[in-house]
C-alpha cells in the first residue's frame, strides 16, 4: 500500500513523526509539492494525503491506482470531490481536532487587546518603567473581561468552547447561529446579526465561509459596533472585508482587532498591516503540538477505517 503525503511540512515540520501512517503502508513524505510535481509524485499511490495541495479533476483522471484522498485538515475544498466520486475514490477530512488550540488563540488575542502584554513588555525593556515616577504605569487602558459582552457568530464546537471560556471570565455570552438547537444552550442569549454587532464588546467569528458569510464583516456592520469593541477572527479570511476593517480601525469606528486568517495566505501587501490596533498571527490557531499530533492520529484512523471497508469522515 503506497501512501503519498504531498505537503507534510506544515503539519509536521520535524517535531512529530508519521508512525501512525507508516504502520499502514509504505509512506513517502514530501515537505511541499508544487502543482507541476503532483502527478509525478502521486503516480503509483493508492492513497494521497494532502493539506493544501490541490487534487483537481485532471489529476484524479490521470491516477489509475488512486483509491483514497485524505485531507489532513478540516476544509476539503482542495479536492474536486465530484470528480473523485465519479471515479469511486473516497475523500475524507479531519474535523474537531483543533478546538482547544483555536480557543486558546482566540483568548490570546482577546487578552492581548485587553491588557497589551506585548506592548508593556517592550516599554519596560526600553526603560519607561525605570524612568517612571510611580510604581506602575500603563500606556493603554486596561480592559477587564468580566461583565463584557462576548458575541459569537457561529456556535459550533469551537464557538461553544469559546463561550465556555468566556463565561469563566465572567463574560456575558450572546451568539448568532441559524442552525444550532438553541434549546440546549439556555445560558446563552441568541440574537439576530444586527443585535450582535451592536451589543458585543468582543466579537469572535466562528462561522464557515459561504456565500452568505463572505464579507460579512463589512463597513455597514462595522459601523454598528461600539467604538470600544474588538473583533476577533480565527475562522476564514474572506469573512472579513479587509479594506473596510482597516478603515474602521484607522478611523476609530472600533477599538481593535485580532486576526489569525486573511483573505490571501500567505499575504502580499495588505491594508491591515498598517491599520491601528490590529494584531495578526499567521494562521496558527490550529497549530499547537498536541493538535497536530492528534491530526496525524485521526488521519491514520480515517485510512484504517477505509481499508477496513467502513470509511468514516467521508465528504464525497
Amino acid at each position: 500500500m503506497k501512501i503519498v503525503i504531498l505537503d507534510g511540512h506544515t503539519v509536521n515540520p520535524g517535531d512529530l513523526d508519521w508512525k501512525p501512517l507508516e504502520k499502514i503502508g509504505d509512506v513517502a513524505v514530501y515537505p511541499r509539492t508544487s502543482s507541476d510535481q503532483v502527478l509525478e509524485r502521486s503516480m503509483d499511490a493508492e492513497i494521497i494525503i494532502t493539506s493544501k495541495v490541490i487534487i483537481d479533476k485532471d489529476i484524479i483522471n490521470k491516477l489509475p491506482k488512486l483509491r483514497y484522498v485524505g485531507v489532513i485538515a478540516t476544509g476539503f475544498n482542495v479536492v474536486d470531490i465530484e470528480a473523485a466520486r465519479q471515479k469511486n475514490i473516497v475523500v475524507t477530512n479531519v474535523a474537531a481536532y483543533s478546538t482547544s488550540s483555536v480557543v486558546q488563540l482566540v483568548f490570546a488575542h482577546i487578552l492581548e487587546l485587553a491588557r497589551r502584554v506585548g506592548h508593556h513588555d517592550q516599554s519596560v525593556k526600553s526603560g519607561q518603567w525605570s524612568k517612571a515616577s510611580d510604581f506602575c504605569y500603563w500606556d493603554f487602558p486596561q480592559v477587564g473581561l468580566d461583565k463584557k459582552a462576548l458575541g459569537i457568530i457561529g456556535f459550533g464546537n469551537i464557538g461553544q468552547s469559546v463561550a465556555a471560556v468566556g463565561s469563566s471570565f465572567g463574560m456575558k455570552i450572546i451568539a448568532h447561529d441559524n442552525f444550532i438547537d438553541k434549546s440546549k444552550h439556555s445560558d446563552v442569549e441568541f440574537v439576530e446579526l444586527d443585535s450582535i454587532f451592536k451589543r458585543s464588546d468582543f466579537l469572535s467569528i466562528h462561522c464557515p465561509l459561504t456565500d452568505e458569510t463572505k464579507n460579512l464583516i463589512n463597513k455597514d456592520n462595522l459601523i454598528k459596533m461600539k467604538k470600544t469593541a474588538y473583533l476577533i477572527n480565527t475562522s476564514r479570511g474572506p469573512v472579513v472585508n479587509e479594506l473596510d476593517l482597516a478603515w474602521a480601525l484607522n478611523t476609530g469606528e472600533i477599538a481593535g482587532a485580532g486576526l489569525d486568517v486573511l483573505q490571501v495566505e500567505p499575504p502580499g501587501d495588505n491594508p491591515l498591516f498598517k491599520a491601528k490596533n490590529c494584531y495578526i498571527t499567521p494562521h496558527i490557531g490550529w497549530a499547537c503540538f498536541e493538535a497536530r499530533s492528534l491530526l496525524i492520529e485521526l488521519t491514520a484512523s480515517n485510512v484504517d477505517a477505509f481499508l477496513a471497508g467502513d470509511p468514516i469522515n467521508v465528504v464525497n
